[in-house]
């Protein structure tokens, strides 16, 4: 007999849509200026951190004191927030959806995704800034390629953390038997969300029309979430299984890395060194 859909889980799978929804809109059109309450704190996190003095200017960001680097609204890290939320929301509603779940889960994991937010921004603008003090001769890549990797990394990275933490947190209702390929569903359900936030999305709101720099930037998207997530994921579910799955995890992360390192081309050397560097949304 098939199962009739839980109401109440229903109405909450739509509140937690609305909200993300809503603050991808509110993202769309807002200036630095209504971004300070993500903003902030970052730029905040980032003095504490890296010893440098960051000043707000109006409808600009958060200047450093030498005027070489800037906090703008691309750093306000509203993407990750939205796919944090999402993924911490769903997959407790998708977990409890036989059951009843409290609507109190929506704010606790509104809240720990803003939280979240704000570290992975500080440790993004903190490597970024690290970088930029480098100078471009000692980077071996192509900067703004290095600048998108290493926030696709850092975001997905604090993604998969969250993700394992909340996984920690919760008593295992799934048989042990199952539990290996339960939690590879589930990983497979982060996979989904953040790649719905950060390419179908803006996909559909007519992202393709900025040319070869998105269609780059979507390789990127795809391919460095599978270099952290697919090795640890395959590896789990093949334990005590045929070696032949270990090399295939192993084929698969070459793979990955050789097509990443195809997509940089040769480093652009430039002497100047002060030039002002904005981090750009990934």
């Amino acid at each position: 007999m098939k199962k009739t859909p839980n109401p109440l889980i229903l109405a909450q799978f739509a509140v937690v849509l609305a909200i993300a929804l809503a603050l991808k809109l509110f993202y769309a059109n807002a200036s630095v200026n209504d971004l300070r309450w993500i903003l902030a704190p970052t730029a905040c996190l980032v003095e504490l951190v890296t010893g440098e003095t960051f000043r707000f200017e109006s409808y600009a960001g958060y200047m450093s004191g030498d005027h070489s680097f800037l906090i703008a609204a691309p750093c306000a890290g509203v993407n990750f927030l939205i796919t944090a939320f999402l993924m911490l929301a769903l997959v407790r509603l998708w977990k409890g959806r036989a059951g009843a779940v409290q609507w109190r889960i929506i704010p606790i994991a509104f809240v720990a995704a803003y939280l979240t937010s704000i570290v992975a921004n500080t440790v993004r603008v903190a490597v970024a800034l690290r970088l930029h003090r480098m100078g471009r001769p000692m980077i071996w890549v192509n900067p703004e390629q290095m600048h998108r990797f290493e926030g696709i990394f850092i975001y997905f990275g604090f993604l998969l953390l969250l993700f394992v933490l909340n996984e920690s947190l919760q008593k295992a209702d799934v048989p042990h038997a199952r539990k290996k390929f339960f939690l590879l569903r589930l990983t497979l359900l982060l996979l989904a969300i953040y790649w719905l936030t950060t390419l179908a999305i803006p996909l559909v709101n007519g992202a393709a029309r900025k040319g070869t720099n998105f269609w780059e930037h979507s390789i990127f998207v795809l391919i460095t979430p599978l270099i952290l997530i697919l090795p640890p994921a395959i590896l789990s579910c093949s334990k005590g299984r045929s070696p032949a799955v270990a090399r295939l995890c192993r084929s698969i992360c070459g793979k990955a890395l050789e097509t990443v390192s195809k997509l940089q081309p040769t480093p652009q050397i430039d002497g100047r060194r002060r030039e002002k560097t904005i981090c750009r949304p990934t």
